[in-house]
């Protein structure tokens, strides 16, 4: 690999007939295009490690602390606090919580409910959050919503968009509401 990069360089070096220029406006594009996804999957890779330690943190408060049922509000609160690197993360954030039967599973709805940034807030009002009793067995859905960083090329181009600039990104956890001392 870095023989043939030396060997093209000498060519365009040398040559000067020009011929080598279509060479080089081929290329150029594909090597910034490759440049440009390492960099948005990095960063997207980045922010999905930190939505998924956001969300660990809170369900281990959710599970040693059960003397109370979270609200959705608090639950965002802490997993906003603890996910640093989210941009935004009180207005791009939903969370999802379902009382799901483990003799009797029902799938989720493969389609996260995400907050629609395009959307008026009072649309958002009713979140899909259900409180549990003890020993109910929970899922708890978090999503986000940002903008690619090159939203036009590569992966940001790939991302699966709503109103057509924004990237959809989720993370899930499961626990069993405790019962209260």
């Amino acid at each position: 690999m870095i023989q043939s990069l030396r060997e093209f360089l000498r060519r365009f070096r040398r040559d000067e007939g020009g011929q080598i220029a279509v060479e080089f406006v081929i290329m150029v594009p594909l090597v910034f295009t490759i440049f440009m996804t390492a960099i948005e999957l990095g960063i997207y890779s980045m922010r999905q490690m930190w939505l998924d330690r956001g969300l660990d943190i809170a369900v281990r408060e959710v599970r040693l602390n059960t003397s109370s049922i979270p609200t959705h509000d608090a639950l965002k609160q802490t997993i906003c606090v603890n996910a640093g690197f989210i941009p935004d993360c009180q207005n791009s954030l939903k969370l999802e919580m379902v009382r799901i039967d483990p003799r009797v599973f029902a799938q989720l709805d493969p389609i996260a409910d995400c907050i629609d940034l395009s959307l008026p807030i009072s649309s958002q009002d009713a979140p899909n959050y259900q409180s549990g009793n003890e020993h109910d067995l929970m899922i708890l859905r978090a999503c986000v919503r940002f903008n690619p960083i090159f939203p036009t090329t590569g992966l940001g181009f790939q991302f699966a968009k709503d109103n057509g600039r924004d990237a959809v990104m989720t993370a899930m956890s499961a626990f069993v509401q405790e019962p209260g001392s």
